[in-house]
This record gives structure tokens, sequence and C-alpha cells, in this order.
């Protein structure tokens, strides 16, 4: 046996995509850095052997796609890759591959695939000197030593190794008093799950399933438990076991019985099920799992013991380092070996106290909130952190962040912690208040979003600068009719989102404003009734776009409005108002309207960014309408949301204003914003932010996309003596974040972005600009 002995500043353990982020983000900060992984390719459960794309906030929260790394990664596939992306299943190398360039393309990291962690050797009771493993297939030991270690492997393999305490299983409601919790403690996981894939051949063709597959006979099994067959090409996430099984010390025999089962399914949807037979009379089965995705296994304890009232109530931590807003998710235990999969998904295994669906919607739905830094640091040791699902949470907040998404971000944040503590010359232990803000604005401006946080990075000049612009858009609002774009979005079979129009429950349209006068709001409804029909409307000033509260304080304005038969009919209501003038980037309005069966809102065809739509979920809680969408309304006189002082708001999303510039779309490109400053600035460093890749998750992008709103072609100029020098063209973009480094520093009064074209937007749009020298 061969042995190799390496030293590293930073040793990641695990390549999913929270080891991934990790050891990318602490490589981009200058460390040295190792990340060991015991698979071919990266990824961990998005990658193609287990093929679970990444979930994450933005599929119930728009504009709350998660950024950084994460979002750089699934952008750069989405514009390679020609494959359709679903739920489970459906990656293909593309991913893979886009992972492995950008880790084999960053300076200071090293690759070790194929490489099982055996043990740890320990300096002391406190620190973790190196980890032992083993190369599958080379033969080789390898001695990994690091100054700071992050445990992202899943199951805590080293933190269980150098000693932690951990828990496994779901803690007793009487422990926390958790809405999710069951109302006794146990051993009981989520399960493991593997998927299929099936493909249309244009003509029938038979499927035989082995003797050893499980049969189904039973259509409730299906119809009745939460197993809908959605979809004849396959991708389901109740094809999971876990109990009675132990899912780390069983998962061969778990493996081999989702098999059988999997095999099982597809037989029945192929030669038994009346519902499915036809349509899946052409399909062949083309792939089947044979890597589990593991949802729950080991939580290792750390400084902090997140729990589900942290995530309800939005609790702002002050070394909030990620977000989170995937909703209460806990599956039942047993998965296809239980009597049912989707109401404990909804109920938490006490569905028998709740009365209706909105009621269990209502109990899940949360977010965004923040994530702190501390259930990143393990408790019994002074050199290790944790990313992923193996944070300190309990079962119950388990639920909604161990989805992917939630776990990059944590990542990226436990790689620039670690980056940071050894750049202090202190361990991440020993990190004081000012060390937790300096990783807050590293993350803030690598591309990340903090819902507590904004930009005040005090080396960022730009900051310090006026800024102006050719021109900006003006908001009088949407109709059905108006020409726009929906951003290239597909609706998410597995989960469609809501777009009923009539008035079941109270609807709100989120209106930017900077303050200022508003004269009337018109509405555009249809009445379905045979006379004049009463409607009441309100106007309430909101904290931000996810500010769910279906009365968030005393209304602005209130009244009742008249909706004549038929239509649909543009609705005056005469408002009369005059807001003061908003001093910083402005807020959002919401105009509620309260249900009436007899009467629909209609959608707009066109996205305002930011000014999105909710509906009532219960009679205290609300939810976004549709994909974001906008429903159609007219303002007078118009807003000025967009202007060009919205890209020094230090937030690169719409939150609790748009933050957003946008060129006036009757105006033709090229468009342009500038900085001035009133003394000469050394520049050597320039990063823009761009708007796109926000408003939905991964899975609503099609193949080969390239969001319309963000900037193809743009250049960035300098004035010198009068004259406009260009210092750089960029040509065929598409990212969300650039970060340019000039060649030289240079000294610089005025500065300006020139967009020239677009990926198919009219206007030219962007978030930030940063300056550094």
């Amino acid at each position: 046996m061969k042995s190799v002995s390496e030293s590293h500043d930073i040793v990641v353990c695990g390549g999913g995509l929270a080891g991934f982020c990790a050891a990318v983000a602490a490589a981009r900060q200058g460390r040295t850095v190792c990340l060991v992984h015991n698979r071919p390719v990266l990824g961990g459960n998005s990658s193609s052997e287990v093929g679970v794309t990444p979930h994450g906030a933005a599929a119930f929260h728009a504009y709350a796609r998660e950024t950084g790394i994460i979002s750089e990664a699934l952008i750069e596939e989405r514009a390679a890759n020609h494959a359709e992306i679903y739920e489970n299943g459906w990656t293909n190398s593309v991913w893979d591959m886009v992972l492995y360039d950008i880790a084999v393309r960053t300076h200071g990291l090293t690759l070790h695939l194929n490489t099982d962690i055996r043990g740890v050797e320990m300096r002391g009771p406190r620190h973790i000197a190196a980890i032992l493993a083993v190369v599958q297939n080379a033969e080789t030991e390898l001695r990994v030593e690091g100054k700071t270690f992050i445990d992202c492997t899943g199951d805590g393999i080293v933190a269980d190794a150098a000693g932690c305490e951990w828990r496994m299983g779901s803690e007793g409601r009487g422990e926390f008093g958790e809405p999710h919790a069951p109302a006794t403690a146990s051993t009981d996981t989520m399960g493991n799950s593997i998927h299929f894939l099936c493909r249309d051949m244009g003509r029938p063709v038979p499927f035989n399933a082995p003797e050893w597959a499980v049969k189904h006979e039973d259509a409730s099994f299906f119809y009745q438990q939460g197993r809908l067959p959605k979809d004849v090409r396959g991708g389901f996430w109740w094809l999971e076991i876990g109990v009675p099984y132990h899912t780390i010390h069983d998962a061969e025999t778990i493996r081999h019985e989702l098999t059988r089962h999997a095999l099982g399914v597809w037989d029945w949807m192929k030669n038994r099920d009346p519902k499915t037979m036809p349509l899946c009379a052409n399909h062949a089965l083309d792939w089947i799992g044979q890597v589990p995705g593991k949802r729950e296994s080991r939580r290792i304890l750390g400084r902090y013991f997140m729990t589900e009232h942290d995530v309800l109530n939005r609790t702002a931590f002050p070394d909030e380092i990620a977000f989170g807003g995937w909703f209460v998710d806990l599956h039942t235990p047993g998965g296809l070996l239980a009597s049912t999969s989707e109401p404990s998904a909804a109920a938490g295994g006490h569905e028998d106290e709740y009365d209706t669906f909105s009621e269990y919607s209502a109990m899940s739905y949360c977010g965004p909130y923040g994530i702190p830094l501390r259930i990143l640091m393990a408790k019994d040791l002074d050199n290790l952190l944790m990313a992923g699902r193996n944070v300190s949470v309990t079962h119950a907040a388990l639920g909604t962040v161990r989805v992917m998404g939630t776990t990059a971000l944590m990542g990226e944040a436990a790689g620039i912690a670690a980056a940071i503590g050894l750049e202090k010359n202190h361990g991440f232990d020993q990190l004081v208040a000012e060390d937790i803000a300096e990783i807050q604005q590293r993350l803030l401006a690598n591309g990340c979003f903090l819902p507590n946080c904004q930009n005040s990075d005090a080396n960022d000049l730009a900051r310090f600068a006026e800024v102006s612009a050719t021109s900006e858009m003006a908001v009088d609002g949407v109709s059905p009719e108006t020409p726009g774009f929906h951003q290239g979005l597909a609706v998410w079979r597995d989960q469609p989102q809501y777009g009923i129009e009539r008035l079941e429950t109270r609807r709100r349209q989120l209106i930017a404003t900077r303050g200022g006068p508003i004269h009337t709001i018109q509405l555009c409804l249809t009445n379905d009734s045979d006379r004049d029909t009463s409607l009441e409307v309100e106007l309430h000033l909101v904290e931000h776009i996810w500010d769910y509260r279906a009365e968030p304080g005393a209304p602005l304005a209130r009244s009742t409005i008249t909706v004549p038969p038929g239509g649909p009919h543009w609705v005056t209501w005469e408002t009369d108002l005059d807001l003061p003038p908003v001093i910083a980037s402005g807020l959002f309005l919401a105009v509620d309207v309260l249900p009436n069966r007899s009467v629909s809102w209609h959608a707009a065809t066109r996205i305002i960014p930011g000014h999105m739509a909710m509906y009532g979920i219960s009679p205290g809680k609300m939810r976004r309408f549709g994909n974001g969408h906008t429903l159609a309304y007219r303002i007078s006189p118009p807003q000025t949301p967009f202007g060009p002082e919205q890209i020094l708001s230090g937030v690169t999303r719409p939150h609790r204003a748009t933050n957003l510039w946008i060129s006036d779309p009757n105006q033709p490109l090229p468009q342009s914003i500038g900085l001035d400053w009133s003394s000469p600035q050394a520049v050597s460093s320039i990063q823009l932010v761009f708007p796109g890749h926000l408003i939905r998750e991964y899975h609503a992008y099609a193949p080969f996309y390239r969001d319309p709103q963000c900037p193809r072609d743009y250049a960035i100029e300098v004035e010198t003596g009068g004259v406009w020098q260009r210092l750089l063209v960029v040509k065929d973009n598409y990212q969300r974040l650039r970060i340019h480094t000039l060649p030289a520093t240079v000294s610089i009064t005025r500065l300006r972005v020139v967009v020239t074209a677009t990926n198919g937007d009219p206007s030219a749009a962007i978030y930030e600009i940063r300056c550094y020298a």
C-alpha cells in the first residue's frame, strides 16, 4: 500500500454542494485547500449519480434564489446544457462537469476524488490534526494535515470520528415545543431515495419486471397515500425508504429495497394502472439510480442549536451567514413502507389536529429566514466547522435547512469563516463581532444575500460616489395585454404555483414607491355575477416583499369600490394619498383586495421586477401568487422606484426596495449608469451585479437559458481630460456577478458602465457597482 501525506490550510471533507462551495470559497480567499470526496463526481445528491436537482427558497418565495458560488454554477449549467430540468433524476453529466471545471480552475484547491475517509488524528482533545483516508482502486493511504477542517460529509463522519456529540432521530414536542415535532422522541429519520427515468421510444415497448421486484396491485397506495405518478418519465421524491432501517448502517439494504420498489412502481405504471398505462405505452426504462440520496442522519451539536421556532419566527441572528426558505418538509418515517407519504410532510405526523390544507400549508410555509454561523461550529472542537444536513439543528428545523440550495450557502459561509479565522491568526472559535461582520461583508461582496445585512464595506469606493444614469424606468402599472416577458420560466409541474385569479381569498399586489402623491389606483377586474358587486380594498405599508402578514398594520387607506357585471373592467380607486418622500432607496406598498368569489383580478403578461403578488393561505398568512406574477394594475402618477440611486442601496435583489436600476425601455440602447467622486480615486477592481436568475428556482429555467434581463454586451469607461475612454469591453455575458481586476490601478473621478445589448430585455439594468483600490 502506497502512503501519501499532504498539508493544507483548510481541509474540506465531502464534495456535495456544501463541501464544493466551502472549498471554492476558502481557496478564493487565498488559502490552500484540500477537498476530499468519496465519489468520482462532485455535487453529492445533485450529481448525475443521484440526480436530485437543487431546491431552495425560490420554490416558495419570489426573488429568493440562492446566489454566490451556487448561483454561478447553476447559471453556467443552464447556459450550457441542452437538457430539460425537472425534479428528481434529471441531472446529466453537464452539471458534473460544470462543478469539476470550477474546482479545477480554482487556484489553491487540491481535489481528491474517489477517496474514503477512515479516521482522524487528534492534537489534544479539541483539535483535529489530520484526516486519514484511502484512495479507491489506487492502493493508496492518504494523510491530510490541516489547520481547520470542514465536515460536509452529510453523515458527520469526521465529527463522529473526532468524538463530537451528535443527535440522530426526532426530538419530541415536549423538548422545544416545535409545531412539527412528533409527540414523543424517537430514532426515526427521513429516508433515502433513488430515482428512475424513462424515454419515449416513439412506438409501443414492453416491460417485464424481474421476479424480485415489488408487485403493486392497490391503486390507493399511489392515489390516496400521497404517491402520485405525476410524470411518466419518472422523477418521484416519494421513492423513499428509511424506518425501520438505519440510514447509515443499513444503506446497502435500503438501496436494494429501493431498487425493488422502483422497478415495481414502473411495472405498476406500465402494466397495471389504467390511468398511466396509455401514457407509458411508448416509454422504456432508461436509467435507474443506484446511489441513494440521503436526507437525514447525524446532526452534529454546535455552538447554537437551531429550532423550528427560529425558522418560523425568522430570528434575526447577529452572526447571520446564510438564509433558507424551503418549507418545513418532514417526510413520513418509513416512506414507501409507511401508510402515507404526503400528510406528514405537511403536518409533521399529527395532521389530525388541523382542519384544512390551508392550515397545513400555513404551518409549514416559512422564511426567508436567517441562519447563524454558530450552527456550523462544532461545540466540542476548536477547529471543526460543519456545513450541509449535518449542522446543529433539530429534526424539525432540518426539514427546511436540508435542501441543497440552502446547504450550498452554508458551505460558502463555512469556507469564508475558516479563511478569515486563519487570516486573523486565530481559530474560528475565537472570532469576535468585528470578524463576524467581515465574514458577512465578504459574503455580500461575493454575491450572496443576507436578509438582515447590507453592504457597509468601508473599502468599497462606490459607496462614497454620486450616481447618475442616462434614463430610468417609470412604472404606471401593467395590463393583461402589456407586451413583455415571463423571463422564459415554466410552471414547475410537480408543484404547480397557485394562479387562480378569482378572489377566493385575500389578494395582494406590491407596488414600489419613493413616496409622493398617489392619486388613483386602477385594478383590472371581471365580475361574473349579473349585478354590481362591492369590493373592499386596502392599502398597506409592508416591511419587505416577503412580508406575508395578512394584516401588516393599520391600513394607509381603505375603501369600497364597485365592479360592474362582466369585464374585464378597469375599476378606479380614488386614493388621494400624499406619502412623505422616502430618503432611502424606497419601500413597498401593498394593495389588498378582500375575498369575493364573484370577482377575478387578472394577472399581467409582464413581470415588473419586485412587484410580486400574494394570496391568502390562512386568516393571518399569505404566500406568493403564481411564478412571482404581477397582477394587472395602473397607478397615477407613475412611480420611479428604479432610479440610479438603487445601485448603492447595499442589497442586490428586491427586498425592502427594488434595489435595481432599470433604464427607460422606450429609449434605445446603449444606456449607461455612472459614478462621480469629488476627488480622484485609485481603482484596481470593479464588481458588477446584474439582474436575472432570482425570481424562481433552478427547475423553472429552460435549456440553454440566458436571462433576458442580464446585460450581454457592456463596457466600463472612465473620463480623462473630459474624454471618455474604455477600460474594458465584455461580450456575450450571461452571469450575474462579474468581477473585473484591472491590469493596473487607475486614478479616476468619473466612471460609467455602458450597456450596449442585453440577452433580450429592452432595458439596461444593474443591481450594484463596487469599486476597490
